[in-house]
């Protein structure tokens, strides 16, 4: 029985406490949270299947904005900072308190922080969700739309591969000394009783962030290029210590730059990427995480890097292995830039691209390798995610999480 139909019949039961790993039957399930409109809206497959009234966090308590998932479940749970205060059908977003749960809800923003759901609907919604279904917190109201584009990821799988079929094996006569006599063959007598290969498991949903790299990043790049042009600027860990200086203001004395000034200026950066014979140093950090765990990460280019990329959320609603074919919805976040994030960034044009379709406008600027294509191809299944987002993950992404992405809506 489809979600749609469990809600409309009212015969939903609570879940017990704990859910390693998000049911099948909760991949495609998204939670849009609107704190202007007080409203829930609850996606199954691209479609609304339910919506409810909430309430938010009051003045001086306001609920964050962003993308979160949930993290963890409890039937019953007491606040650990209001007094014990009782939190039925908790549905943790975030560590540090932020939660959907049971509570009174009025016609306004009243909670602490956390997101108060009516009694019946947090328990109809405590039994169909999982951890790690996705809910997006935003002021004005939103909603996910289809989104169709190449740079997005399709499954594949790789299992024959490097393997040759029986039919492509070149074949040659056979040797052997007749005085051994009859040859016995192993063969198995029962073919026809062969049982069909059982189907692999779908893997966890991926949780992709594709954002700017940092200053570690980048200084691990000049360290790497710089061991590879002879220079011994120590292990590429991302801080600039003695080797590394050294190395730096070696390569500096070698093409008649400045060694005074700051260490890594614009001159020295394209210099040493020249030297390399690389264009320019690659601007895009991909990052993987998988049952709240970091899977890998890596380095990807980002077309028009001084222009914002602003946030944007995508996902996997229905993965087909055998087809080879995904279906993706995906939403734009309105997020607020402060200037010294800008500077530090190297944003000069603040408005991304693309208007109303700015969905796709992102996703025509990434530049991702194939074998980083290939590796997250080979693990995509339905429910996997991608956060676009100039502004890396905040503090309260960590142990335990998927990538949390709070945006600022306005100017603090």
């Amino acid at each position: 029985m489809s979600l749609r139909l469990r809600l409309m019949a009212g015969m939903l039961s609570a879940s017990i406490l704990a859910f390693p790993a998000l049911a099948a039957d909760s991949r495609s399930l998204q939670i849009l949270v609107s704190k202007s409109d007080q409203s829930l809206s609850l996606y199954e497959n691209g479609e609304i299947v339910a919506t409810s009234k909430v309430s938010t966090g009051k003045a001086g308590h306001e609920t964050p904005s962003g993308i979160f998932s949930i993290l963890e479940k409890r039937k019953y749970h007491e606040s650990n900072i209001y007094s014990a205060a009782p939190m039925p059908f908790m549905q943790r977003l975030t560590w540090s308190g932020i939660a959907l749960h049971e509570g009174k809800v009025p016609n306004y923003p009243a909670s602490h922080g956390c997101v108060r759901l009516p009694s019946k609907f947090a328990k109809s919604l405590f039994g169909d969700t999982r951890t790690g279904v996705h809910v997006i917190i935003t002021d004005r109201p939103v909603s996910l739309r289809f989104v169709q584009h190449p740079a997005l990821f399709v499954p594949r799988d790789d299992a024959d591969d490097g393997k040759l079929l029986l039919s492509d094996v070149e074949l040659r006569p056979a040797t052997f000394d007749a005085a051994l006599g009859t040859v016995e063959v192993a063969v198995n007598e029962k073919t026809q009783s062969l049982k069909p290969a059982a189907k692999a498991r779908e893997p966890s949903p991926l949780r992709i962030l594709i954002t700017r790299r940092g200053e570690r990043e980048k200084v691990m790049d000049i360290q790497t290029v710089l061991t590879r042009l002879g220079f011994d600027a120590g292990a590429a860990d991302g801080y600039a210590g003695e080797m590394t200086i050294s190395a730096i203001n070696g390569f500096k004395r070698w093409k008649g730059l400045k060694t005074t000034g700051p260490l890594l200026n614009d001159a020295f950066v394209t210099a040493l990427y020249a030297s390399a014979g690389e264009d320019h140093p690659l601007s895009g950090q991909i990052m993987v995480r998988q049952d709240f765990k970091p899977l890998f990460e890596a380095a990807i280019d980002i077309k028009e890097p001084e222009v914002a990329l602003g946030t944007h959320f995508f996902e996997a609603v229905s993965v087909d292995r055998a087809a080879g074919t995904a279906e993706w919805n995906g939403v734009t976040l309105d997020n607020h830039l402060p200037a010294a994030a800008r500077k530090r960034l190297g944003i000069t044009v603040t408005e991304p691209p693309g208007g109303f379709d700015q969905l796709s406008a992102v996703l025509s600027r990434l530049e991702i390798p194939a074998d980083i294509r290939d590796r997250i191809e080979q693990e995509l299944s339905s429910g996997s995610s991608i956060t676009v987002s100039d502004l890396s993950h905040q503090m309260e992404t960590g142990t335990g999480t998927d990538f949390i992405t709070v945006t600022k809506e306005g100017p603090v």
